[in-house]
C-alpha cells in the first residue's frame, strides 16, 4: 500500500489515506463505512501495526477500486504533507554510507577516506520535516553552502531493542524518500545537527510503501536532479551497511520504536564533491525520487530577511 498524510482543503486538518489508482481514499471514513474502527492519522495506523494492515487491505480488496460515497478524492484535489508532519523523535541520519560518497567527502569536507567500520550516525529534529512542495529556506547570513543528498528513508514499525540483523527488517513499518539539506559551512567541531537539523532541512514523502511492497530495500534506483541537471543517481544496493545493518546497529543502543525514521544515508554527487562545488540557491528546484515509491519536489526559497 501506499499511503499518504493529506489536506483535502486549505482548512482541512490533517487525514491519513490510502493511494489507489488516481484517488486519495480517507482511511478513517473507509473504516467507518465497513464497520472497522481505523485511525485518521499515519502514526495511529502505525501503532496499530499488522492488526491495522491487514483490516486496512481486507477492505480495500473488498471494494476493488469501488469505493463508499465520501471516502475518495482525485489526487489532483488534494495537498499531500509529509507522511509523518510532526516525528515523535529525532530523525536517525547516516552519513558516509556509500563508497564514493565516503571518497568525494574525504576529498572536499575533510571527513576520512578509511571507510567507516560502523554507521556514523547523526540526528535531525522533527522540526525539520516539511512535506511534498514546502519550501526549503535559505539563509544567506547562516549558509553559503546549501548541499542536497537524496535517501531512502526507513520507518519502524515495531519496538526495536537488541534485534539481530536476521530479524531487523520485519521491524520496518514502511519506506519513503528524503532529501538530507545540509548546510556544508554550519558543522560545529564535527558535530552535524546545527550542519543537517535547520528547519526545513528534511523533506520527506510523497507517500509511505509499505514494507510488503519493497521485495528488497536494498535494489532501488534512487536520483536527484537541481532546475532539472540530474546530480546523483545510484542504487541502494551500494550502501556500506544495509538497512538491516542499521537497524540492529542503532538497536543495540538505542530502542527503536513505531514511527521512528532513519535516513539511511546519501550516494556520491553532493554538491560539495563538485569541482567547482555547488550550492543550492533561493529559485533552484530540487527534485528527488526512490524507484518505487515516488518522487518530491522542492523550491528554494530566501528567508535571509525574515
Amino acid at each position: 500500500m501506499k499511503l499518504v498524510t493529506y489536506r483535502a482543503s486549505v482548512e482541512a486538518a490533517a487525514r491519513l489515506g490510502v493511494v489507489s489508482h488516481d484517488h486519495v481514499v480517507d482511511v478513517a471514513r473507509l473504516g467507518a463505512a465497513f464497520d472497522e474502527p481505523l485511525p485518521d492519522s499515519m502514526l495511529g495506523l502505525i501503532d496499530l501495526g499488522k492488526p491495522g494492515l491487514d483490516a486496512l487491505a481486507a477492505i480495500l480488496g473488498e471494494c476493488d477500486g469501488v469505493f463508499p460515497p465520501g471516502t475518495a478524492t482525485h489526487q489532483a484535489n488534494v495537498r499531500l504533507l509529509a507522511p509523518i508532519p510532526r516525528p515523535r523523535k529525532n530523525i536517525f541520519g547516516i552519513g558516509l554510507n556509500y563508497l564514493d560518497h565516503v571518497a568525494e567527502s574525504a576529498a572536499a569536507l575533510d571527513t576520512s577516506a578509511d571507510l567507516p567500520r560502523q554507521p556514523v550516525i547523526f540526528s535531525k529534529p522533527p522540526t525539520a520535516v516539511i512535506g511534498p512542495g514546502e519550501p526549503i529556506r535559505h539563509d544567506k547570513t547562516i549558509t553559503r553552502q546549501l548541499d542536497w543528498e537524496v535517501e531512502l528513508a526507513a520507518i519502524i514499525g515495531t519496538t526495536a531493542s537488541r534485534v539481530a540483523r536476521a530479524d531487523a527488517l520485519s521491524h520496518v513499518f514502511g519506506y519513503s524518500v528524503m532529501i538530507d539539506v545540509s548546510a556544508r559551512d554550519n558543522r560545529r567541531a564535527g558535530q552535524w545537527i546545527v550542519s543537517k537539523g535547520m528547519d526545513s532541512f528534511a523533506p520527506f514523502g510523497p507517500c509511505i510503501v509499505t514494507a510488503d511492497e519493497i521485495e528488497n530495500p536494498q535494489s532501488l534506483d534512487l536520483w536527484l536532479t537541481v532546475n532539472g541537471v540530474e546530480k546523483q543517481r545510484s542504487n541502494t544496493a551500494k550502501m556500506l551497511f544495509k538497512v538491516d545493518e542499521l537497524i540492529a546497529d542503532i538497536s543495540r543502543v538505542i530502542t527503536l520504536e513505531p514511527g521512528d525514521i532513519i535516513a539511511t544515508g546519501t550516494p556520491e554527487g553532493v554538491g560539495a564533491g563538485r569541482t567547482p562545488q555547488e550550492w543550492l540557491w533561493p529559485g533552484d528546484t530540487v527534485v528527488a525520487c526512490v524507484e518505487g515509491i515516488g518522487t518530491i519536489r522542492h523550491p528554494v526559497i530566501d528567508v535571509s530577511g525574515d
